[in-house]
Formats: structure tokens, C-alpha cells, sequence
């Protein structure tokens, strides 16, 4: 009899843990290109003392531990480089507080976006979170985790993880911790005035600990949506497009997007900028404002609003996205990479080219695209490659382009954002030694022996 796997069960509860082969084959990969792994057992606790016993007893054996949320990260974080316990949240899925006046909702971990949004819809619909372009199984703590963006990521406030009003934690020592105002009064409003320590955990890659609940920023909803679609053939345009429409202040989301399919898309630079209001009166005015920033283009005859049936409109304004989901699966076979890069706004012209190259070079299909965060301090610019999971050769191919498209990203000032360990190593090559002692310290305090998703942020010997 399996020694640990009693030990788990006794945790959990047998129906909550497996090592049967078949589930370790699901669990040892993702969509991505990335090697399977599998896991020695995979574990579904039910709450934070069920993960605080589990961490311990993986402390107490030296089992690596791997969070994991939805499983839709595309890059390889969730799957278990050195085997052990791979921790699914799903089942922690509770939404425990929504706080209107202060504009907050703590949940489990593994609530997901879909749950919650359709939650606050229900029963709060004067309010709502940033929704992002993800199945709507992906969790509210695996998107925080890997600093994902959403809807209202260029209106209200940035990066998911900047939307991040507190966080209970279990650290590798099996230690449970609260951060932020949730830390020394009842309420999760607010990270500040205290010292700011969440971000020990956001951006990690579960590396420093097994977030468990989250407080998240919620924002008012207007009754009213639109969407206005921008179409231009100049890429070097797009950024002082961009900055017109942004300083106006009347967009709720702004996404860049190019595409060869449909035929009559290639070519063209396309931006879709999302606006809310609560009355007919103040939609006419935000849109007028908006044509208004860029009315120089429309009397040059260089670039003009694209005319938008209603039947279109319905699936533009909804959130999330459903176009990129669809476009994932465009080769069939099941295979998806989705290469994104956190860079300066007036980088897209060159993160644009250095796309056509690569998909040239390798003959691939793609999406290229780029959301606006933060009101314009930067953009998440992707890079969508599809691949058939039953082509080896396709899979080989797409993975030299995700590679080659790190690489691209870093040489043009990007960052690559959720990447994949191949990538992780080309960021620690060109960051600050001292950045990275820190790094090393804080892991060591946090999770001394080691257990938590190892492989990840470590330089290879």
C-alpha cells in the first residue's frame, strides 16, 4: 500500500486524490508544447487546513507541490517538472464576501471567473470584475498569480494582480499568513497603508506558497455597452492612435489586432475600443469624444471606423472574448500556444514585425494583438500559434517559434509574461544579479526545503 498516498487520503478523503495512471497522464501536461511530466499523485483539498496539512506532510517527506488552478496557462507552470503532488484548488471555489460600498469580493482561490460572473451578475449586478480572455473555468487565483489582465485592465487599475485587496497563503513551511487590511481588521479593502507583501506571491509561478483565498477590486457596471472598431493599413499609426483614444478617458477596453483569417482582415490594423455609459445621452458623448481624438486620421482618409452590423456587435461587447478561444483550436488537434510579452505601448510596431517574421520564417498560422493596461503604461502583446497536437512536426515547429519569439520580445524591451522554464532562463540571463540573490533569499525564508513548484525561477547548473 502507498504510504503517502494513505497519508493524503486521510486529508482529503479517498474520492479527492488519485494516482491512477490516467489521471497522472492528464495532469502531466497542458495545451501547450511543452514536455509531460506527470505527477505522483494529484489532490483536491476542500480548504485551507486542508492545504496547510498537505503542505506539511510534503515538508515532511520532501514532495515537490504544484498549484494549480484552471490548468490553462498554455507555458507548462502547472505541470510537475519533479514529479510529487500536483494541488488542485478547484474544488476551494467559494465565494465568500462581496462588499459593494468598498467595491471588494473575496473568494477561494479556486472560484473561477465564470462562477463569479455570473455570481455578480445575479445578485450584484450594480457591480463587476475584470473579466479576462480566458475559458470561463480559469480562476481568479491562477490569473492573479501570473499577473493576467482582463476587460478593465486599461480603465481600472492594471494588472490583475494590481486589482489585489488581500491574500491568505499557505507558505511552504505550511505556515497560513494573511496580507493586506484582512491581515489586522475583518475587512479586505485595501493593501495599503500596510507593508506591501502580496506581491511575495503574485508572479511567482507558486514558487513562494499556495494562495488559498483573495481579495479582488470590484468596479461599478454600467447598463449600457458598445464598441467602435478602428481600422488602419500603417502599423507605425497604431501608437499615436492609441494614445488619442486612451487620453480621452472615455474607453473602457482597447485591444489591438491583426489576423490573416478572415482573408479580408489581412493586412489591416484593426482596434477595438469597448465603451460603457448609463444613458443613450453619455454614450453619444464618450463616442463622439472618441472620433473626435482621432479625427486628423479620418479627414486624411488614412485610416476610419469600421461600420458595425448589431448582429457583430453582440459578440464584441462580451467578456470575455470568445474570437481567441475559437482561433485556438483553428488547426484542430488540440494544440494552442499563446505567447504574450508585457512591453512598452510604442513597442507594437516593432513587436508586430518581429511577428510576421517569425510566423514567415517558420510558416505558421498566428494572431497578433496587443490590450492596453493601465491607461496606456503599457500593453500585453500576444502571439497566438496554433498547432495539431497529433503533427510532431507542427508541435516542433511551433515550439523553436515560441522560443525564438522570447527572445524577440526581451531584444525589443519586453518582458515575457507566464513563460514557459526555456524562457524563464533567457529572463534571469539579463536580470540584475542582485534582483536575482533576492529572489533566491526570499525563496529560501518562505520555503525552505525547496517543495514548492521547483524548476521554476532557478538557474540551471
Amino acid at each position: 500500500m502507498d504510504r503517502i498516498y494513505e497519508k493524503l487520503a486521510a486529508i482529503v478523503g479517498k474520492e479527492f486524490i488519485s494516482n491512477a495512471p490516467e489521471e497522472r497522464y492528464l495532469y502531466a501536461r497542458d495545451q501547450g508544447v511543452q514536455q509531460a511530466s506527470a505527477p505522483d499523485y494529484v489532490v483536491m483539498p476542500d480548504s485551507t487546513e486542508e492545504v496547510r496539512q498537505i503542505v506539511l506532510l510534503a515538508n515532511e517527506e520532501r514532495i515537490p507541490v504544484v498549484p494549480m488552478g484552471g490548468a490553462l496557462v498554455l507555458s507548462g507552470l502547472t505541470i510537475p517538472l519533479r514529479g510529487g503532488i500536483v494541488l488542485d484548488m478547484k474544488r476551494m471555489n467559494r465565494i465568500l464576501e462581496v462588499n459593494e460600498a468598498s467595491h471588494y469580493v473575496v473568494v477561494e482561490a479556486g472560484a473561477s471567473h465564470g462562477m463569479l460572473q455570473a455570481y455578480l451578475k445575479k445578485h450584484h449586478p450594480a457591480v463587476k470584475h475584470s473579466v479576462p480572455d480566458a475559458p470561463p473555468v480559469a480562476t481568479v487565483g491562477g490569473n492573479m498569480a501570473i499577473h493576467g489582465s482582463g476587460h478593465l485592465s486599461q480603465s481600472e487599475g492594471g494588472f490583475h494582480s494590481e486589482m489585489v485587496t488581500g491574500l491568505e497563503v499557505v507558505l511552504g513551511t505550511g505556515e497560513v499568513l494573511k496580507l493586506g487590511s484582512c491581515s489586522t481588521v475583518p475587512k479586505w479593502f485595501s493593501r495599503a497603508p500596510l507593508p506591501d507583501l502580496a506581491g511575495l506571491f503574485l508572479g511567482w509561478n507558486g514558487t513562494t506558497g499556495v494562495i488559498t483565498k483573495i481579495g479582488m477590486k470590484l468596479f461599478p457596471s454600467p447598463k449600457l455597452k458598445d464598441v467602435m472598431m478602428f481600422m488602419t493599413e500603417d502599423i507605425d499609426s497604431v501608437t499615436d492612435i492609441l494614445f488619442r483614444v486612451i487620453g480621452t478617458e472615455m474607453a473602457e477596453d482597447i485591444a489591438f489586432f491583426v489576423s490573416p483569417m478572415p482573408a479580408y482582415f489581412d493586412g489591416f490594423q484593426l482596434l477595438m475600443v469597448s465603451v460603457v455609459a448609463n444613458s443613450e445621452k453619455e454614450m453619444r458623448m464618450r463616442k463622439e469624444l472618441i472620433r473626435d481624438s482621432v479625427q486628423s486620421y479620418l479627414d486624411d482618409k488614412e485610416a476610419g471606423f469600421l461600420p458595425l452590423p448589431p448582429h457583430m456587435k453582440v459578440k464584441l461587447v462580451e467578456a470575455p472574448q470568445k474570437n481567441l478561444s475559437e482561433f485556438a483550436d483553428v488547426m484542430k488537434g488540440g494544440g494552442f500556444e499563446y505567447v504574450g510579452a508585457i512591453m512598452p505601448v510604442e513597442a507594437i510596431p516593432e513587436a508586430y514585425r518581429a511577428g510576421l517574421k517569425i510566423t514567415e520564417k517558420y510558416n505558421i498560422t498566428y494572431s497578433m494583438g496587443a490590450r492596453v493596461v493601465g491607461r496606456g503604461h503599457s500593453v500585453m502583446f500576444y502571439y497566438a500559434y496554433p498547432f495539431n497536437r497529433a503533427d510532431k512536426e507542427n508541435m516542433g515547429t511551433v515550439a523553436k517559434a515560441l522560443e525564438e519569439t522570447n527572445e524577440a520580445a526581451l531584444e525589443m524591451g519586453g518582458i515575457p509574461w507566464k513563460t514557459e522554464v526555456s524562457g524563464q532562463q533567457l529572463i534571469l540571463e539579463r536580470m540584475e544579479p542582485g534582483t536575482y540573490h533576492l529572489m533566491t533569499q526570499i525563496r529560501k525564508l518562505l520555503d525552505p526545503n525547496g517543495i514548492m513548484n521547483p524548476g521554476n525561477w532557478e538557474v540551471r547548473s
